[in-house]
């Protein structure tokens, strides 16, 4: 039993040198790293990290605007009347609001206005409001 004894013994040991020398290392990275707290986690591969919102709304247009200016080039082959490119990727890329999701925006602006003359705020004009909601929508 004695020689099970001594195994176990030294077996603790270096558990423990490994863990305190892993701590020690691992405080030794983060103060040579000179990373704040807000810094980790986040890299080029992370979903989470700020990059702008309208990145990829620009790349989709660019791309809408030239299958429209493909399409114009062949209306022009077939001798047809050309569109306005800037025209119908307005219309294209326009948010989609139906009824129901309009009324929802609506009772939204009335009820932040009521907030506000709660608080003593002027009101703001419900039509205008719910158009700037609609169109910050399309950012998405």
């Amino acid at each position: 039993m004695r020689h099970t004894y001594g195994v176990h013994s030294s077996f603790n040991i270096v558990i423990w040198v490994v863990c305190i020398l892993a701590v020690i290392i691992a405080f030794g990275a983060l103060i040579a790293s000179r990373k704040t707290w807000e810094d980790y986690g986040k890299g080029r591969f992370v979903m989470d990290h700020e990059t702008p919102r309208n990145a990829g709304v620009t790349e989709r247009d660019d791309e809408i605007r030239q299958l429209l200016e493909a399409r114009n080039e062949r209306r022009a082959r077939r001798g047809e009347a050309a569109i306005d490119v800037d025209e119908e990727l307005a219309r294209l890329t326009a948010p989609a609001v139906d009824p129901a999701l309009r009324e929802e925006i609506r009772q939204l602006v009335v009820a932040r206005n009521h907030r506000r003359v709660r608080a003593g705020k002027p009101p703001l004009d419900v039509e205008a409001e719910i158009e700037r909601e609609i169109t910050a929508l399309g950012g998405l």
